[in-house]
């Protein structure tokens, strides 16, 4: 694996948490989302962010992930910059997705990194529910890739057209 990182002390609490750049780098977004995808067998994904710059970045690479995992052809939603509980009322009412939320705490030496995710019932991922599903892929260098074109998934806004090259 190129750019390991500690994965029992940067995925806990529901997601993914640590310094950025050294704890946690882009590729970590890259990686929960395709491993989310696959580990819990999701067709539907809300993604939205604080609004930082880095936490844009994070999104846009999980936004990659979750449409590059396998065969699932994961439909995300991109909501871009939405406070926390906008982005899970709509997770699970109109859309019925999932959901990952990415927000970045400023520091004068390091910016931590903070990576939610959730299930369809706006609960977070815990032990059971499929973090330690996603920590053991990316520990085993086994982060999912696509079989092939046609099982790539689509990323669209809200509301807008979908795409799988426009947006994140």
């Amino acid at each position: 694996m190129l750019n390991s990182i500690d994965t029992a002390a940067v995925i806990r609490d529901g997601g993914a948490v640590g310094r950025y750049p050294d704890q946690i780098h882009d590729a970590v977004g890259w990686w929960l989302g395709a491993c989310m995808v696959v580990t819990t067998q999701i067709s539907r994904l809300a993604v939205a962010h604080d609004g930082h710059p880095v936490s844009v970045r994070f999104a846009h690479k999980l936004c990659q992930g979750a449409i590059n995992a396998q065969h699932y052809a994961c439909n995300v939603r991109y909501l871009g910059d939405q406070p926390e509980p906008e982005l899970l009322a709509l997770a699970t009412g109109p859309l019925e997705a999932s959901a990952a939320w990415i927000s970045t705490s400023p520091a004068a030496d390091r910016d931590t990194v903070q990576i939610r995710l959730y299930a369809k019932d706006g609960k977070l991922l815990d032990e059971t529910t499929g973090l330690a599903g996603i920590r053991d892929l990316i520990d085993r260098d086994r982060v999912p890739i696509p079989v092939n074109s046609r099982a790539k998934g689509t990323i669209e806004g809200w509301p807008s057209e979908a795409t799988t090259e426009a947006r994140p």
